[in-house]
């Protein structure tokens, strides 16, 4: 499967963005999603999966009650809704592909990346 993120830009803090993935290749309902991060000099962050008919989600502690993730797979894209957006949210966001249906946290159980959409959160 093949991904494409978008939807990254500049926000105020307290501000939102959405961002998008949109999928092609094999069944995109195949797969459980996940949104992941990396802000300069860390190591790329787990934010938020989905399992594969959107009936299961999971979230970082840190975008609890702010980040919104769900899935249309009749469109073959996943979606990300970010509200009060704060600086430490800046950073290169990643969409990504388990060859599972099941949602899970851990960055090295996927398999198939996106090239990454930056977000950049001023105070």
């Amino acid at each position: 499967v093949q991904l494409q993120a978008s939807g990254g830009g500049a926000a105020q803090a307290g501000g939102s963005l959405r961002l998008s993935c949109a999928a092609s290749g094999r069944a995109f309902s195949s797969y459980a999603m996940g949104w992941f991060r990396q802000a300069p000099g860390k190591e790329r962050e787990f934010v938020t999966a989905i399992n594969w008919n959107g009936g299961s989600t999971d979230y970082a502690d840190s975008v609890k009650s702010r980040f919104t993730i769900s899935r249309d797979n009749t469109k073959n894209t996943l979606y990300l809704q970010m509200n009060n957006l704060k600086p430490e949210d800046t950073a290169v966001y990643y969409c990504a592909a388990r060859s599972s249906r099941i949602a899970y946290a851990l960055r090295t159980s996927y398999n198939y990346w996106g090239q990454g959409t930056q977000v950049t959160v001023s105070s």
